[in-house]
């Protein structure tokens, strides 16, 4: 199915779920293993502190992804509402505003890193023996940041647009050159963690162009749009920027709760377990990026399905959309459970030798770990709906309980009740208090709704 062919309103659901579905998923595992290569790559090519190394610079990574998402998913969702509603123009208006918005904001921040390089880099926790390294990976890194951005998010906006099959592409060209560069700036080149870093940017650079070309050459409705620079058109750009980022924000928060989560579970394994527990624990880390991804993909196939939808009132339709998700949410997260109970010893094995004493911590703790595999496809695909129907105080909410509000007492708590099993279940036991609270609340809300119809 190709974009041309993808109807919103009037295909059946679960054709039109899939044909979103299987590509936005591809595109995101190829994402993940990214993230895995580049760790073995560095690791094995350069050494542990140049891994402890990008783990400084990570934040600023983790902060520009985040924004890329919060700015894709709220234009996508405005897009999708308007596209619904026959405004073309609006469409286009609000996608190249978002583009506009972002290329802004990404230059303060490179120029910020350029002027700050060292405060920056010892606010993020950098040590003198790290130091060196960290400033040839940021500064090698900041050049890839604005097409790291356009990448971001015209993936969502290129879905909406009705073409997950060339997103999909992006991803894996991107990601394969990336992985094909690392190995060749780290070994062949011997250029170390500033070839790591060059290898992110021309990747960056490469899916950055790609989606530039996709928006002036081959765009089905979100082409660019020429703005008006009167006082009045930059205040309604403001408004609607204002507007993507109240939608787009939950998104924002799990990029960052993604951090809560590794410094809190930092400290308190170094508390238990010391640096063999924090070993074990940075495991599950690597690995939890693959469950977000393909958990983020029900959520972003269901997005441009369920805006439209919404947006021309087709209520029934944005029902069965959930459902949809739900039910493909589930399935994702029952097979991810089982891969980590079932797969420990192979996944321990890949990142550390089974004579160390981190093995047998980390084989212990990733099935439990795992069982929030379930729990967190369903959260995610919760708060993915809301954001698609403009609800976006629920989304913030929601994605405040599980990424802050109950991970980070829980993680604190729990270790003292039931001793070392309770680091590994703090995930999943904040996950699962999320979701009774979003299902609780839905329901009360729906019975409200049918009470008032009678």
């Amino acid at each position: 199915m190709n974009r041309d062919t993808l109807d919103f309103a009037n295909e059946k659901i679960g054709k039109l779920f899939r044909a979103m579905f299987f590509p936005t998923l591809i595109g995101m595992l190829f994402n993940s293993m990214l993230n895995l290569c580049d760790g073995m790559f560095v690791g094995h090519g350069v050494g542990s502190d140049a891994l402890a190394a990008i783990n400084i610079v990570a934040p600023v990574f983790l902060v520009c992804t985040g924004i890329g998402l919060m700015f894709g998913i709220g234009a996508s969702v405005i897009c999708g509402i308007r596209m619904a509603e026959g405004n073309d123009k609006a469409a286009r208006i609000i996608s190249t505003q978002a583009v506009i918005a972002g290329a802004v904001i990404f230059s303060i921040v490179i120029v910020v890193c350029l002027a700050f390089t060292r405060p920056v880099l010892y606010m993020l926790g950098c040590s003198p023996a790290l130091e060196s390294y960290a400033t040839d990976y940021m500064l090698w890194l900041l050049p890839g940041l604005i097409f790291l951005y356009l990448e971001c998010a015209g993936m969502m906006l290129i879905r909406q647009d009705g073409a997950p099959d060339f997103a999909m592409a992006i991803q894996i060209i991107a990601a394969v050159l990336n992985i094909f560069l690392d190995w060749l700036m780290v070994f062949p080149m011997g250029l170390g963690i500033k070839g790591a870093a060059i290898a992110t940017s021309v990747s960056c650079a490469v899916g950055g162009l790609m989606v530039l070309a996709y928006f002036i050459f081959k765009a089905r409705v979100l082409r660019f749009y020429p703005l008006k620079w009167s006082a009045k058109s930059l205040l309604l750009s403001l408004r609607n920027v204002g507007y993507m980022t109240k939608i787009g924000f939950a998104t924002f928060i799990a990029e960052i709760a993604m951090g809560v989560m590794m410094v809190t579970g930092n400290y308190m394994f170094m508390r238990f377990l010391g640096e063999d527990g924090v070993a074990a624990f940075s495991i599950g880390c690597y690995l939890f990026p693959i469950l977000f991804s393909v958990n983020n993909a029900v959520a972003q196939s269901a997005q441009p399905i369920i805006s439209y939808n919404f947006g021309a009132r087709n209520f029934e339709r944005v029902k069965a959309v959930l459902r949809t998700s739900l039910a493909a949410a589930g399935i994702c997260g029952i097979i991810i459970t089982l891969v980590m109970w079932l797969g420990a010893p192979l996944l321990v094995s890949v990142f550390i030798s089974p004579d160390a004493a981190a093995f047998g911590i980390a084989l212990k703790g990733l099935p439990l770990l795992g069982l929030c595999a379930i729990f967190f496809a369903l959260n995610i695909t919760f708060i993915g709906y809301y954001q698609s129907c403009e609800k976006a105080t629920q989304a913030i909410l929601y994605m405040l309980l599980r990424g802050v509000i109950f991970i980070v007492p829980i993680f604190i708590i729990l270790p003292h009740i039931i001793g070392i099993d309770g680091l590994w279940l703090s995930l999943p036991v904040s996950e699962s208090l999320t979701l009774l609270v979003i299902i609780t609340a839905y329901l009360l809300r729906h019975r409200r709704h049918r009470t008032a119809a009678h």
